[in-house]
């Protein structure tokens, strides 16, 4: 099986394109009989349905990239490199590195799929490591790698929607759409002040960085002193699914509606004022 799904061509006519690396549902026959957990428990961990939230917007032009494999077999928003040696046979790499995302379970290769729920049921051979990195990690990030440098050749810059669905955040009023840019890392301020400002004219509370700031996607894409721009656009499940069935509610066509407006008019406004590749990089 192919290790992404795309609408459109990442040729570079379309300096935006649209990304969905975790909305993947396939869990291979030899996956699952090595899991403790059965397919619906692993589909939890899955952004289920926002490839079908973004495919209306492929009728203006613009490319979807969505992975096809679950997240629970890879996940394409952490590197090769942010694993649990633990959790294998042999070495994976030489260097492991724990960040905490791996310390809590989810790292390239997830120990869990939410707390106290491991995933597999013995160590995993280090040669399985590598297979899935060949055949699913390593295509998905040079298709991405690909489609912003035609992208850039063509237009000048690049514009990459790393689109992902959250659990609804705590608290009194909490926002519905988080917006990571990695501190100012990833993106020009004006393209991050641009997208909250059209989230929030369509009603919706927006935060930044908070509590997602990014992942490697944006850490490895989003390069703005190189005309590479990407933001990681979170939103709430609640808007278009139901929690318990994981079925699209009655606010799916809605949802589907309002982004498809604003990649539309993202899409119209590129390149926006102050768009500039000179721009410093923000201070960590």
């Amino acid at each position: 099986m192919s290790p992404y799904r795309l609408i459109g061509a990442l040729d570079g006519a379309s300096p935006l394109i649209l990304a969905s690396p975790h909305s993947g549902s396939h869990l291979p026959t030899e996956f699952l009989a090595g899991s403790r957990l059965a397919a619906p428990q692993l589909r939890r961990m899955e952004d289920a349905h926002v490839g079908a939230l973004l495919a209306p917007c492929t009728a203006l032009g613009i490319p979807l990239i969505e992975a096809t494999h679950s997240r629970a077999v890879i996940d394409l928003n952490r590197a090769e490199d942010e694993l649990d040696p633990g959790m294998f046979a042999g070495r994976v790499v030489a260097s492991p590195r724990l960040t905490e995302r791996v310390r809590r379970g989810y790292g390239l290769f997830p120990r869990v799929a939410a707390p106290n729920q491991p995933i597999h049921s013995t160590r995993l051979p280090a040669a399985l490591a590598e297979e899935r990195l060949s055949l699913l990690h390593r295509p998905w990030h040079a298709a991405l790698a690909g489609g912003l440098a035609a992208a850039r050749n063509t237009h000048g810059f690049a514009v990459l929607l790393d689109i992902h669905s959250m659990p609804p955040l705590e608290g009194v009023s909490p926002p519905q759409v988080v917006l990571g840019d990695l501190h100012g890392r990833s993106a020009a301020p004006v393209l991050v002040d641009w997208l909250e400002q059209a989230f929030i004219a369509e009603g919706l509370k927006v935060e930044r960085n908070s509590p997602y700031a990014g992942g490697h996607t944006t850490e490895r894409h989003g390069r703005p002193v190189e005309s590479l721009h990407c933001v990681q656009i979170e939103l709430d499940r609640t808007l278009y699914m139901d929690m318990g069935s994981l079925v699209p509610n009655a606010g799916f066509e809605a949802l589907a509606a309002m982004v498809r407006r604003i990649v539309e008019r993202l899409s119209v406004a590129l390149p926006l004022p102050g768009f500039d590749s000179r721009l410093p990089l923000a201070a960590e």
